[in-house]
């Protein structure tokens, strides 16, 4: 074996152990999927809204050191117009969701921010704001009547839905954290008129359900038996029967 052999038989074996190592990369190698940018102090919360062709509207909450509440802020940017303005208000616990939606139809945003709340009998507080060009309108959400709230401990649903904001949340039964889920449901149904708000119940839990049925079944009374009047005819019958044997005797 001349040396020219023994170098090819070396670029040959260094080329096969290439290939392979080449595939044991392909085969270890896992797509990482993107990572979120993480936002800076004092920031804690970023969605970015765009309604239409050069209209956003940025959210944020904010508040450093802040345990879980703090503020926030909305930033209106409008580049054809050139105007960029801010909404801010305060914060009990962080934001959970915003949405947008036009739920009365006029063509004007609303941006609707969902947050915890640390009141236990509202569990979620809900901001509302209407956009009409750069003016902004808080518009108030309403609390929960004593039947709506029955059973509510949190952990709201909240989405758009035909113009309407759904909330759904499950029902508990029982107080404090003794509380248990029923596995039973309650949807509302939200509409928006002139800024002002108007809720429905879409569906009830079904033990709420059968009390009411069990409330609007119809009692039926028992009329009582007329026992006197039977005996009394029983005793007539039999004194006419032995006035009868008397008088064939006597004759």
């Amino acid at each position: 074996m001349n040396f020219k052999t023994v170098l090819l038989l070396i670029a040959a074996c260094a080329g096969i152990a290439s290939c392979s190592q080449d595939q044991k990369t392909a085969q270890t190698s896992v797509p990482v999927a993107p990572t979120k940018p993480k936002l800076e102090e004092p920031f804690k919360y970023h969605k970015m809204i765009e309604v239409a062709p050069g209209k956003y509207y940025d959210v944020l909450s904010w508040g450093r050191g802040a345990a879980g509440g703090g503020a926030y802020m909305i930033l209106r940017s409008d580049s054809s117009e050139q105007q960029y303005d801010t909404t801010t208000g305060d914060l009990e616990g962080p934001i959970q969701d915003v949405l947008n939606a036009d739920m009365d139809v006029d063509g004007n945003p609303e941006i609707i921010i969902q947050a915890k709340s640390i009141d236990t009998s509202r569990f979620t507080n809900v901001f509302v704001y209407e956009y009409n060009g750069n003016k902004s309108q808080k518009i108030d959400f309403p609390r929960m009547t004593v039947n709506q709230r029955k059973g509510y401990r949190g952990n709201d649903n909240i989405y758009i839905k035909d113009s309407k904001m759904m909330r759904e949340f499950p029902i508990y039964e029982g107080s404090g954290t003794s509380a248990k889920p029923t596995g039973e449901k309650r949807l509302l149904e939200y509409s928006l008129h002139s800024n002002n708000f108007s809720v429905r119940t879409v569906s009830t839990d079904t033990t709420s359900a059968s009390k009411a049925a069990v409330a609007d079944k119809p009692t039926v009374k028992e009329e009582p038996k007329k026992e006197g009047s039977s005996t009394s005819s029983k005793k007539k019958t039999t004194h006419k029967t032995e006035t009868k044997k008397k008088r064939r005797h006597r004759g």
